[in-house]
């Protein structure tokens, strides 16, 4: 598996989306100001995650991107699939039937990616969204205005300012 730069910007995006959405659509200004990616760059991004059904667009004025489903139902393989990532590492591997061969190692090797691709795909599908943002509010080194975010999230109950935390799931 070759991630390119668009799935990583991706979902780079969309954890954006998450961590600052506190529950209203998101401008894609917004992240690309915080991510340092093109504008353009992710109107292409979000245009396919939106077909993707990863994120569903709000119009007029306030509007922008939210999560189409709570963090938890949408997975890593969900956004990387959504912009056209290949994460079969065998694809590759296999090439064009003119470059096939069947001599034994080249089965072997072809075996061992398909079962390694498949070890990916699952892995990839049971990583969502919302277990790497939940990973990151136990990450004590976190860019400073994403820190204070979380840390807003994660006020106990009874505590000053309770009322105002609104869960991302």
């Amino acid at each position: 598996m070759r991630l390119t730069s668009k799935g990583r910007y991706a979902v780079r995006a969309i954890l954006d989306l998450t961590f600052n959405s506190n529950g209203r659509p998101v401008r894609l200004q917004e992240i690309s100001d915080r991510q340092k990616i093109s504008l353009h760059y992710l109107e292409q991004l979000f245009r396919r995650l939106r077909k993707g059904a990863v994120v569903k667009s709000v119009r007029g004025p306030g509007g922008g991107y939210v999560l189409s489903r709570s963090m938890d139902e949408i997975t890593i393989k969900d956004v990387l699939i959504s912009v056209g990532e290949n994460i079969n590492p065998a694809r590759d591997l296999v090439g064009s039937d003119d470059v096939k061969s069947d001599t034994l190692e080249f089965l072997l090797v072809k075996n061992y990616f398909e079962n390694l691709g498949e070890l990916m795909k699952d892995y990839l599908a049971t990583t969502s969204v919302g277990d790497l943002i939940r990973k990151a509010r136990g990450t004590q080194e976190l860019p400073r205005s994403t820190g204070a975010f979380i840390e807003n999230l994660v006020v106990p109950a009874g505590q000053p300012n309770a009322g105002k935390i609104r869960d991302l799931s």
